[in-house]
């Protein structure tokens, strides 16, 4: 079948494990998804985003396979990213599959998408935001914007709950469940040893660079988690990755050191700034991504969000000071 940007709509990989590439409306074009073959049917992984182009895509792969929701025995998910939980809902309705995912990351799908529709959420990211000193005319973009998301990711699945630590059973396969937070909180990762194979979500990515996010009402240090957990992924054995985005790949400890690399640069370059010209995180943001950012709401949180996090890793280090202007919060190195 046509797939995206030249690419299949799904890829068999070894050892029972179908890659669907399911489209996405933002500029990464696609999600992976999972399907892992069994005895009984399938796994499913990480479905993507409810939207009538992926509902499209998703029945045009499973009439090519000869899949049925019948065969879709359990649906686990990585993280809670709507992109990769928004269709939960929809495939366990029609397949009666219980849904996985880890205590945290469903906490934070009920602050976005909760009783109250996420009202209390935006009302603290805008906060935030202003405080940070986004202008008002950018913040007030940001409550549609995430209102948007709620069709996305409806209907909600029921949940059970899986944890680090944990391991289980897919493809005639134990997989190792990961702690793997920092990109979103409750990420896990699935390890399957005996083939030195890692279903990694959105943590370690082959050619971008994951989002590191400041998130109000949370600990304010998820760069360093994420850091740290890239320290500790970067120790298992890996012959073949597949991640949340881009394709399957080789040399996972090597692009856990790359992205690691990554970060420590953009620290650097925030703190060569702040020393040339103090300012607040939203005039940091915008030096550091500029015009790809200008006028769209979904990459202005992303880059809001992810400067926050480099610029509170190097409060926490020392090696920036913030100052109460009337305004709003300025930094100085």
């Amino acid at each position: 079948m046509s797939g995206i940007a030249g690419r299949p709509a799904a890829t068999a990989w070894p050892g029972g494990i179908l890659q669907v590439r399911v489209p996405l409306p933002f500029s990464l074009k696609w999600v992976n998804s999972y399907l892992l073959r069994d005895e009984r049917g399938y796994v499913l992984i990480d479905p993507g985003l409810h939207t009538d182009e992926a509902v499209a895509a998703w029945k045009g792969v499973m009439d090519e396979h000869a899949i049925g929701f019948q065969d879709i025995h359990t649906i686990m998910l990585t993280h809670q990213h709507p992109d990769h939980y928004g269709l939960a809902g929809w495939f366990q309705e029609r397949s009666g599959a219980p849904v996985y995912i880890s205590a945290e990351s469903y906490a934070y799908t009920q602050r976005l998408w909760g009783d109250d529709g996420g009202a209390a959420f935006a009302a603290d990211l805008t906060a935030l935001y202003t405080q940070h000193g986004m202008p008002s005319q950018v913040v007030a973009a940001l409550g549609p914007h995430l209102d948007s998301f709620i069709a996305k990711v409806s209907p909600q699945p029921q949940v059970q709950f899986i944890e680090a630590g944990q391991t289980v059973r897919m493809a005639e396969t134990d997989w190792q469940l990961i702690d793997a937070p920092g990109h979103a909180g409750g990420q896990l990762c699935f390890y399957a040893p005996d083939k030195r194979w890692m279903i990694c979500g959105d943590q370690v990515l082959p050619t971008i660079t994951p989002n590191i996010s400041a998130v109000p009402g949370e600990d304010d240090r998820q760069l360093k988690r994420f850091l740290l957990s890239l320290r500790e992924l970067a120790c298992y054995e890996v012959e073949l990755a597949f991640p949340g985005h881009r394709e399957p790949f080789e040399r996972f400890g090597e692009r856990a050191a790359e992205l690691a690399a990554h970060h420590e640069r953009r620290l650097e370059s925030i703190v060569l700034m702040l020393r040339e010209s103090p300012g607040s995180a939203y005039s940091v943001c915008m030096r550091l991504f500029g015009e790809r950012i200008a006028g769209d709401a979904h990459h202005m949180r992303f880059a809001m969000s992810e400067t926050l996090a480099h610029i509170y890793d190097l409060e926490h280090k020392g090696l920036l000071a913030r100052r109460l202007q009337e305004d709003g919060i300025t930094y100085v190195a």
